[in-house]
């Protein structure tokens, strides 16, 4: 399997490019709690059709052409497709039908590999090169969300997690891995041609087209007279936070970080909302929870830190 040219940004990353894909995960880590509550009072597919659209008609000023950005060539609207078929449509499916049919242990260990699947993506579809300080922080990630997970999880009597339909549940969220791992590597690829604003724009918008025929069937019998203000405003704050904002803070960030150290940065949606329980939601901080946080940050410190290179002596004349 062939590699497609990557273009690579000029000069080094800048600490604000670590900063947007830090807070890009982060706030994504904050609203999962927040779209719980929305599930309760939207179906899944209406609550998908409202947020894209919702993001749409904010974002309509983002998809005109910048003075300096290329027209789009066929090759980017094929890879702007996919970008939002798996990293949107896909990962949303297989991530809330999956944690309905497994543990929420079993969820937390099998997300874990987000890091791993995106550095090995990375290195075969776009050609990087992965050092062993890289290969050392996706390695500290990956146990930090995995312990995360394992610290979070209450303690069950039963073995509900072991029943018949398990291992679908298993299996659809090792897809929505792969679909994280896909959006960031298409995202990488598409930041060197497009500007991040019309990024955004255009994912979100394929977003819409693909989940309107499952958005209508679910509205047709939905009562929307039903809805409390509160839900309007929260659904108001998900749909801008959930396409525009994140998406934005990641696809500016991700043009300057290779992806597989980007990837890394997939640790703070865990990390934020396990702080957010702790902080609002009264979940307990156990000496677990230190220690999970603590690989975790240590994985971005050492997938991010910049190597000092060491000056070329020149002979004298």
């Amino acid at each position: 399997m062939s590699s497609f040219p990557v273009p690579r940004a000029p000069g080094t990353p800048h600490v604000l490019a670590y900063a947007s894909l830090a807070a890009s995960m982060a706030l994504v880590g904050s609203y999962v709690g927040l779209s719980k509550l929305l599930v309760v009072v939207f179906p899944v597919f209406l609550l998908a059709w409202l947020r894209f659209g919702i993001a749409a008609f904010a974002m309509a000023g983002w998809l005109r052409r910048e003075p300096a950005e290329a027209p789009l060539s066929r090759h980017d609207r094929v890879l702007l497709f996919w970008e939002s078929f798996l990293g949107n449509f896909m990962f949303s499916i297989c991530m809330l039908f999956g944690v309905a049919r497994t543990s929420a242990v079993a969820a937390g260990v099998i997300m874990a590999a987000i890091p791993a699947a995106v550095a090995i993506m990375s290195r075969v579809f776009l050609g990087e090169r992965l050092t062993r300080r890289v290969v050392a922080g996706i390695a500290c990630a990956v146990g930090g969300i995995a312990l995360l997970s394992l610290v979070k999880a209450a303690p069950q009597p039963s073995a509900a997690a072991e029943t018949a339909g398990a291992w679908v549940g298993n299996l659809l969220l090792f897809g929505a891995v792969l679909c994280e791992a896909s959006y960031v590597v298409i995202g990488k690829r598409l930041t060197g041609n497009v500007s991040a604003k019309r990024i955004s724009a255009l994912v979100n918008l394929w977003g819409l087209v693909l989940v309107t025929p499952l958005g209508l069937w679910a509205a047709w019998s939905f009562d929307f007279g039903a809805v409390a203000p509160a839900h309007w405003g929260l659904l108001l704050f998900y749909s801008l936070a959930a396409s525009m904002v994140t998406v934005w803070l990641w696809m500016t960030g991700l043009k300057h970080v290779p992806a597989a150290s980007a990837g890394v940065f997939t640790v703070m949606l865990p990390v934020s909302a396990a702080a957010v329980g702790v902080a609002f939601l009264g979940e307990r901080f156990s000496a677990g929870h230190t220690v999970a946080f603590a690989l975790a940050l240590v994985g971005v410190v050492l997938a991010t830190w910049p190597v000092r290179e060491t000056p070329v002596r020149q002979a004298d004349a």
